[in-house]
């Protein structure tokens, strides 16, 4: 799945229009990898956590000459921790549980005000 097959998915999933749900995955993208940048931890109970690990320096072997050594340096690095959750599904190859129950039930419900007049007119 790339990004805007995300974005179909997500749109037909919540009701909401494409343009506002690429807004919304953009923003989000940009808020992990801000939060990463600045060494912070990013959690989704239940899917997982991103958060920057620092990498050793270390010997690698030069893949276009592989006698030849060579030094890679020390680096930070984003790193993804997959949650229990995601884990379960993958395993399984069922969907997770995580919120599109909620979702579904938004999308069908009325709003509170219309549930009102309604009974007041009975």
């Amino acid at each position: 799945m790339n990004k805007q097959e995300l974005v179909e998915a997500v749109a037909r999933a919540t009701g909401q229009s494409k343009a506002d749900i690429d807004r919304c995955l953009k923003g989000t993208l940009y808020n992990i990898a801000a939060a990463l940048s600045r060494g912070e931890k990013v959690t989704f109970v239940g899917f997982g956590t991103f958060e920057r690990r620092q990498r050793k320096a270390r010997t690698g072997v030069n893949p276009q000459n592989p006698t030849e050594r060579i030094k890679i340096p020390a680096k930070k690095a984003p790193a993804f921790s997959a949650g229990s959750e995601l884990r379960a599904a993958v395993a399984t190859g069922r969907l997770p549980k995580l919120a599109l129950e909620t979702i579904a039930k938004k999308k069908g419900s009325k709003s509170k005000g219309k549930s009102k007049k309604s009974k007041k007119r009975r």
